[in-house]
């Protein structure tokens, strides 16, 4: 037991020379841009290219295949979190307080782009800080990115505490932006009293 920890390990300290390629720029080869005019970020083809069929296809296409000096643009993302994805791209992990800041992001980014650690990542996150001052957004994301066991977690944890939920500050602005969810919600919640009288 304690050599295979210790292959694992040895594994993970060889794979982890992606991370010092990434954090010291060693030989990149495209440029990574957000969408906020923020500074463009180095990287490697041949990992995005590993990481996801989506980039693969981009840098496939005739009109990525130019100079190194070429540029990748990612408009729904801030600088920060373009960081944060590459990272994560790059190690398979994020530091707690960058996974947390950006985990929404993140996680509309893995489902665009097609990489499904990521997103099984970020639904972890998710799901371990599931609370109700941010159960909506979780479910806004879920919803958004067609994710049925978060969503189907995230309206039991509403209907189970929806005082809670559907009387904080929150809940207004998420009810007209989405309405669709906010009748899925009442659906929930009258299924649940059902269940109650049914099992009386």
């Amino acid at each position: 037991m304690k050599e295979a920890e210790e292959e694992l390990n040895e594994k993970l300290n060889f794979l982890s020379g992606f991370v010092t390629a990434f954090r010291h720029q060693m030989h990149p080869d495209i440029l990574i841009k957000p969408g906020n005019d923020g500074p463009s970020l180095p990287a490697h083809r041949a990992l995005l290219a590993a990481r996801s069929d989506i980039f693969k296809n981009m840098l496939d296409s005739d009109g990525c295949k130019a100079p190194p000096s070429d540029t990748i643009t990612f408009p729904e993302l801030n600088h920060e979190e373009l960081e944060s994805l590459l990272e994560f791209l790059y190690g398979g992990d994020l530091p707690k307080e960058k996974a947390d800041k950006h985990v929404y992001s993140l996680s509309m980014a893995a489902d665009k782009y097609e990489i499904p650690f990521l997103q099984k990542f970020c639904e972890h996150r998710m799901l371990g800080s599931l609370s109700s001052s941010n159960v909506l957004d979780v479910l806004e994301i879920a919803d958004t990115c067609s994710n049925p066991s978060l969503k189907e977690t995230a309206l039991n944890f509403i209907v189970k505490n929806m005082e809670d939920v559907v009387f904080s500050d929150r809940f207004d602005a998420f009810a007209l932006k989405n309405p669709h969810l906010t009748v899925q919600i009442t659906r929930a919640s009258f299924m649940e009293i059902r269940n109650r009288r049914t099992a009386i």
